[in-house]
């Protein structure tokens, strides 16, 4: 059965599913609290292990290293180890990882707009139960 838009004007379900799949994919591919911090920290310099471990604080080593082995395993990043003792291992975002800059722009313009219309809220309540006092 193949099941039709009520409003023509939308697009074709197919479509719309084949769109939908693909967010799935991509959730499950970024899914994590750290995966998107990591990548979008990858875009603007490659760093070392330790220098992510100190850049996001609650995060712990542990955690650390399973998001970056899945990040690495699905070629979002690259992982260099340099011949040095100690070993040096530094991260960096692959050309595909680089892919997702712009989505990782966007969620970050939304969070700031997000951020300042809940300040805005939380001040004109503030603000109207002040006058209202």
């Amino acid at each position: 059965m193949k099941l039709e838009n009520i409003d023509p004007s939308l697009p074709p379900f197919d479509d719309c599913l084949k769109k939908i799949r693909a967010i799935d994919d991509t959730m499950e591919l970024l899914s994590g609290k750290w995966k998107l911090s990591i990548l979008a920290r990858l875009c603007y310099k490659p760093m070392r292990y330790s220098e992510i471990l100190n850049d996001i604080e609650p995060l712990s080593g542990k955690v650390l290293s399973r998001e970056l082995k899945d990040l690495e395993m699905n070629g979002l990043i690259n992982r260099h180890v340099s011949d040095t003792k100690p070993l040096s291992v530094t991260y960096s975002v692959s050309d595909y990882g680089m892919s997702l800059r712009d989505l990782s722009d966007k969620i970050a313009e939304w969070g700031l707009q997000h951020r300042d219309r809940i300040r805005s809220s939380f001040r004109e309540k503030v603000i109207g139960k002040a006058e209202q006092a």
